[in-house]
């Protein structure tokens, strides 16, 4: 009762395709190239090459640096707002349970 059932896999239903066959083919040798036959030169990439100077480097970093410390500005930031606003809401509760209970003694 507690045991799982697994479903047994199905047989294939519909038409079953045979294997393609693959034939060999013959390799026929091309021209040899002869020392006058023009070679084509290499392709010349699109983009160019970044090249870091000591100054891009020193850019870079003072960039990250600076990401760095805005983001932790910003999540420093948000923890501040919540634990203000749950030091806020402590205070709003003792004030509330001092001001319920002082109305009970006074009937």
């Amino acid at each position: 009762m507690f045991r799982p059932k697994l479903p047994t896999m199905p047989q294939p239903t519909g038409i079953v395709t045979r294997p393609a066959v693959i034939e060999s083919t013959t390799i026929t040798p091309g021209t040899p190239t002869t020392p006058t036959t023009p070679v084509a030169p290499a392709p010349v990439p699109a983009r160019p090459t970044i090249q870091l100077t000591p100054g891009t480097a020193l850019a870079l970093v003072g960039g990250g640096t600076a990401v760095v410390l805005v983001v932790g500005a910003v999540l420093v930031s948000m923890l501040l707002a919540v634990a203000i606003t749950g030091a806020s809401v402590a205070v709003c509760a003792v004030v509330l349970r001092s001001l319920l209970a002082s109305g009970n003694r006074r009937r």
